[in-house]
């Protein structure tokens, strides 16, 4: 194993230090228990959005933690869930009066504990809502799940759930707007190879030189099938006629694409595969109104990539397109 990491049971802990310190004028970070928030919360009067998940994903959740995006993120270990205490504190900190909303993606242990922190701020009279992201379209089930995993669609919700709070949308609003947007975003990825765990140091699972995973978790876990390597334009079709067909995608349909890397994945070959997803989505009628492309919701080191299709509308469009300010994502109108 070679990463640059000092002790591997303090990976998270540095990592929070060292974005504490990379980014005093947009975040801080609590240590016991372990949070990232805005470092201009609480803000009167708007809900506080929260998210969060295991570390190893990064920048997903810490790194959209800012204005228009998320209130708060919790970082549980490196692919573990986060526990109820750090989401329950985390609302606390930065609970502005109007409510919380959580993020949710569909792991059971993110689930179990997400639930829990809810059930302990209602019980202090904070009104809570959650929205759950379940877009992964390779399987129903997996070890770390009941039904689809989230995946990608949950960055494309912080923004556009980010900006609609910024903008003062109330609690049951915000809510319903997340439902739709968690409706409408399908995903997959695949692998090239595995990654490494810091406090485990061997690799995940094992590919021959010459195989790729189809339909890879986030935590490595298995895909549709194990197939050998073949020319990218294969691979996006692969990736794409499932995701088109799910919903299903229609021609005249608007989309935000998100064409990310699993974390080993360069520009270069991101810019190859965006390229056959814009010529098969034009094939099909369904229009690229925005897109991402770069490494958001990575795994560590692996080599790969995911692409996520949201069906928007102009409302979505609109709080897509509204100001953000985070360590990872921002723009200006």
């Amino acid at each position: 194993m070679k990463k640059l990491i000092n002790d591997p049971q303090q990976v998270v802990r540095e990592a929070l230090e060292g974005m504490a310190a990379a980014h005093p004028d947009l975040i801080r970070v609590s240590l016991e228990p372990k949070y990232i928030y805005r470092a201009d919360a609480p803000r009167p009067g708007k809900v506080a959005v929260i998210s969060g998940g295991g570390s190893g994903h990064e920048p997903m959740h810490g790194g959209f933690v800012g204005y228009g995006m998320l209130d708060a993120a919790c970082p549980g270990e490196v692919f573990t869930s986060p526990t109820p205490d750090q989401m329950y504190e985390a609302a606390k900190r930065v609970h502005g009066g109007a409510g919380v909303l959580f993020i949710v993606k569909n792991y059971s242990g993110d689930v179990m504990n997400f639930d829990l922190a809810a059930d302990l701020l209602r019980g202090e009279g904070i009104a809570v809502e959650s929205v759950l992201i379940a877009d992964d379209v390779a399987v129903e089930s997996s070890l770390y799940s009941q039904g689809r995993r989230g995946t990608g669609t949950t960055v494309l919700a912080e923004k556009i759930l980010g900006a609609a709070a910024e903008r003062g949308y109330a609690l049951d609003r915000l809510a319903e707007l997340g439902r739709r947007v968690a409706e409408n975003g399908r995903s997959m990825g695949m692998a090239l190879t595995s990654c490494t765990v810091p406090h485990v140091g061997k690799p995940t699972f094992e590919l021959g030189p010459d195989e790729v995973e189809i339909g890879i978790g986030i935590h490595g876990e298995p895909g549709r099938y194990r197939e050998p390597l073949r020319p990218a334009d294969e691979i996006v079709e692969r990736l794409l006629d499932p995701i088109l067909s799910d919903l299903p995608f229609r021609a005249g349909d608007r989309v935000i694409c998100m064409v990310n890397s699993m974390g080993g994945t360069p520009l270069l070959e991101l810019y190859i595969v965006y390229r056959k997803v814009a010529a098969v989505c034009a094939e099909r009628g369904v229009t690229i109104a925005r897109n991402l492309v770069g490494a958001y919701i990575t795994s560590l080191e692996m080599a790969g990539v995911s692409i996520t299709l949201l069906r928007v509308d102009d409302e979505m469009l609109e709080l897509w397109d509204d100001p953000v300010h985070t360590p990872a994502l921002r723009w200006r109108r």
